[in-house]
């Protein structure tokens, strides 16, 4: 059986990723439809390796025959659309934070909680985490089920793709005026990010801790359980693709280094690269761009708490961190639901 796709924000980082993704992973596409604003409409973007397709403009677009949506074009537009899109039959897999903490609307990372794609029924939408989340649960998930998580402390190191194109030119622009004795021009970040870090992403909340922080911890805990405490400092780094975390973990139970190793390897989704030497006993950013997979290394114990391991985690956030992870729904939902 083939579906009708429609990919709403396939102009940008995560649309044409999840065009990609469709493509890569043979998903029964019958047809594909690229939809975006109506600057996009009329350009192209590919399909495959020899398939073109015309943006179409989603104010206009028509949903009735679309099958599945899958969304990466903001909170705002979200709102917008997918009422309209489900009305008229389709399943909108949202990538978007719009719907993420919505009681009747599942938050899916389908190595971890898939079980939770059927509950798409009650609303017809489906939430895709926020990337820095889905990375870290992927590589929780088998550890939890061995001594269940009592709290994570987590420091990410996020890439400026995150933040959209218009990021990742920044970050390529102000390097080059660097070292053409130039000033650096900002408009996207609130301060230099080539050769710095900006402790800072998405907007403070009264707390003091920023949006993407407290996303980290709220998600978290739909996603593996209410119980678990999670603090979580976000940073921006200029790096272009791929989400890094540093993350402690405490457990209720025993747990040692070998017993989680083994775990790891056995898991969904998760590459073990845990090795004392320097040249190839970790993973960085710059070695898993493209790549779906979750990585993790630097697996050592915490002797400052009675049950806790350090885990260093990294994954391309535009793909398993967005685009991947919602095909990967899209695929549980066509083999199971629909």
């Amino acid at each position: 059986m083939s579906y009708k796709v429609a990919v709403v924000g396939a102009t940008g980082n995560v649309g044409r990723e999840m065009l990609g993704a469709l493509a890569e992973r043979d998903f029964p596409v019958g047809e594909v439809y690229a939809v975006a604003s109506s600057r996009s409409a009329g350009h192209q973007v590919s399909f495959g390796e020899d398939n073109i397709l015309k943006v179409q403009d989603l104010e206009k677009f028509n949903f009735k025959g679309v099958d599945i949506v899958l969304a990466s074009a903001g909170a705002k537009i979200s709102a917008a659309f997918a009422p309209r899109a489900t009305k008229a039959g389709a399943v909108v897999i949202d990538n978007s934070s719009m719907f993420r903490m919505d009681k009747d609307v599942p938050l899916v990372v389908p190595e971890v909680n898939p079980e939770d794609i059927k509950l798409y029924k009650k609303r017809g939408i489906i939430a895709n985490p926020n990337c820095s989340t889905i990375q870290m649960v992927v590589a929780l998930k088998p550890l939890h089920d061995i001594a269940e998580i009592k709290r994570v402390v987590v420091a990410t190191y996020q890439s400026v793709s995150g933040a959209g194109k218009a990021a990742m030119d920044e970050l390529f622009n102000q390097t080059r005026a660097l070292y053409a004795n130039a000033t650096p021009e900002r408009s996207v970040f609130a301060k230099q990010i080539c050769f710095n870090v900006i402790p800072q992403i998405d907007v403070f909340m009264e707390d003091g801790s920023t949006k993407e922080e407290w996303k980290m911890a709220v998600e978290t805990k739909k996603i593996l359980g209410k119980s678990i405490d999670v603090t979580a400092t976000c940073v921006r780094v200029p790096v272009f693709v791929c989400h890094s975390e540093a993350v402690n973990v405490e457990f209720k139970k025993p747990i040692t280094v070998v017993q989680a190793r083994k775990a790891l390897q056995k898991a969904e989704g998760v590459i073990v690269v845990d090795k004392h030497a320097p040249e190839d006993g970790f993973i960085t950013p710059a070695e898993v761009s493209g790549e779906d997979a979750v990585y993790v290394s630097r697996i050592r114990k915490d002797e400052t708490v009675k049950h806790g391991l350090n885990l260093w985690v990294v994954a391309d956030n535009l793909r398993k961190g967005a685009a991947t992870n919602a095909v990967q729904i899209a695929e549980v939902l066509t083999d199971k639901y629909l």
